[in-house]
């Protein structure tokens, strides 16, 4: 049925196209041939006028001629003119002296004699009736050696002569406006095939189709798209690119503007060179920050165009801290499931020598300490990554057999200072994860893990201690170098990129260590 519909459309337009070119062509032909028969019909006159004037000329010359020999020259004459059919000459008493039609001759004029002296050039040309019919004749005055009057004559066109040539002439034009039209009728047809062909063999309204289907596509996506052509000119954005380029106000003129400078800055170079380029970053003048992707749009191996994807960066940056929340809180279960799965040994221990009330006791313990450690963290991070990842190293340093302490009174509002959580995951992360590899490596028995986080407006303070193996004087100024380790090849990188992470973002880290007893970690932003 679509496709039906489609012929269909393809069809109405072909035959609109046939139908528009068949009236245009019809009402040239029609005024091109009123106008040629306007100009037959002023040639005839001034063929007639010149013929007569002609004829006259010669009759000067002839009128001495015996009368078989006068008749026998003026048929020749006749013959040899074929825009005249008849000559006729009367003299100054109305008798015809020569006629084509020679029965005609010396018998009395009984038509309109002219009044030649009312025209100044001697002659005039008018439509009249005469015995062979309606016609056009030129008359013109005759004179003897003395300049007097002597008579006139007639050089005469028969309007069937007229007509005749009229309806060859129309004839031609029908057959050349027929020929114009079948012509016509193939390039239309030619012109339907073509321009399927450039809809890449779709028909038009299944391309329509298509079109509003990817219309809607890219004003539905959360990124923003951008495109030009071949010559650098601005010719697409979704509305999403409208919201991330701030180009959503009443000034059409300064959006477009904005649109033009960033299609000039990111997109020109990508189609002059004809490569693609990955992971720009640009800081919009609404602070907004983004992630461009810029790509050449090609044509048989040839750059037709270029289109840029914009990112919000901040959307990115919302789905990374949801996924890493997500995955610090699957960590911490798995940590807790094998922590508890140690806690039932003890119990099931506990019962199976008699020992109800130890494990009673045991049980109760447990509950207040986890609900005491999950309560803190939950009520004193503000931040659902951070405080994912702090629930997974809790676990975790349980299965270590450390215990992990949270220092009183910590804090931690995003809303004080603007640190984004996957950075704080890492350097958290990396401390602790840091701390817990120190006390395996060591042989007190004191394994406990102390962990701190504060903030107030404008600055941040986060402290990590352990009881692990601390660092000698030897190693202190090697402790952030990277691949600086003391537990073999292939390690090092942690503090490393703990420390470039932190001063990237303008705070400072530090640390208080003795070998044997433990170390002390800080890090402190302040903005």
């Amino acid at each position: 049925m679509k496709n039906k519909s489609a012929d269909n459309l393809r069809r109405e337009i072909q035959h609109t196209h046939l139908i528009l070119i068949i009236i245009i062509t019809i009402l040239f032909s029609l005024g091109g041939a009123a106008i040629n028969v306007n100009a037959h019909d002023k040639a005839f006159d001034h063929n007639l006028q010149d013929t007569a004037e002609l004829i006259a000329r010669l009759y000067g010359f002839t009128k001495n001629y015996p009368p078989e020999d006068l008749y026998a020259y003026f048929d020749s004459i006749e013959e040899s003119l074929p825009d005249v059919d008849v000559i006729s000459i009367v003299n100054k008493n109305n008798t015809r002296l020569y006629h084509t039609n020679h029965h005609l001759i010396g018998t009395q004029y009984d038509g309109k004699v002219p009044n030649l002296t009312e025209h100044k050039n001697g002659f005039y040309t008018e439509s009249d009736i005469g015995p062979s019919g309606p016609q056009r004749r030129t008359y013109y005055a005759l004179f003897d050696k003395n300049g007097n009057y002597d008579g006139f004559l007639m050089a005469i066109v028969l309007k069937t002569t007229i007509h005749s040539v009229t309806i060859k002439t129309i004839m031609l034009f029908v057959a050349i406006t027929l020929g114009a039209i079948l012509i016509e009728f193939f390039l239309s047809k030619g012109v339907s095939h073509k321009i399927k062909k450039r809809l890449l063999g779709f028909e038009p309204d299944t391309f329509t189709s298509m079109f509003k289907i990817r219309d809607n596509i890219l004003e539905s996506i959360n990124d923003g798209i951008i495109a030009i052509d071949h010559n650098g000119n601005f010719q697409f954005s979704n509305a999403a690119a409208k919201r991330i380029l701030n180009c959503c106000g009443e000034n059409e003129k300064v959006d477009l503007i904005k649109k033009n400078v960033f299609a000039q800055k990111f997109l020109l170079p990508v189609l002059t060179e004809g490569t693609s380029q990955f992971g720009l970053q640009e800081t919009i003048d609404n602070k907004t920050s983004v992630l461009i992707d810029c790509i050449p749009i090609k044509e048989d191996h040839s750059v037709i165009g270029a289109v840029s994807i914009l990112h919000d960066r901040t959307e990115y940056t919302k789905l990374m801290e949801d996924l890493a929340g997500t995955k610090y809180l699957v960590d911490s279960m798995r940590a807790n499931n094998h922590d508890f799965t140690n806690k039932l040994h003890v119990i099931l221990g506990l019962i199976q020598i008699g020992q109800y009330e130890k494990a009673v006791s045991y049980i109760e313990n447990i509950s207040i300490i986890q609900r005491e450690t999950l309560s803190v963290v939950m009520h004193s991070v503000d931040n659902a990554t951070l405080a994912a990842l702090l629930i997974g190293k809790i676990a975790r340093s349980s299965e270590c057999n450390v215990r992990f302490i949270l220092r009183e009174g910590i804090c931690f509002k995003s809303a004080d200072i603007d640190i984004p959580s996957e950075a704080l995951v890492t350097i958290v992360g990396n401390l602790i994860d840091n701390a817990l590899d120190s006390m395996n490596t060591s042989n007190s028995d004191l394994r406990e893990l102390e962990f701190g986080v504060f903030t107030q407006p404008g600055e941040l303070l986060i402290t990590v201690d352990d009881t692990g193996c601390g660092i000698s004087k030897e190693n202190a100024d090697k402790v952030f170098d990277n691949g600086f380790s003391t537990k073999g090849k292939g390690r090092g990188v942690g503090l490393y990129h703990t420390k470039q992470l932190v001063e990237s973002l303008g705070g400072s880290i530090s640390f208080e260590s003795q070998a044997g007893v433990g170390s002390s970690f800080m890090v402190n932003f302040k903005r």
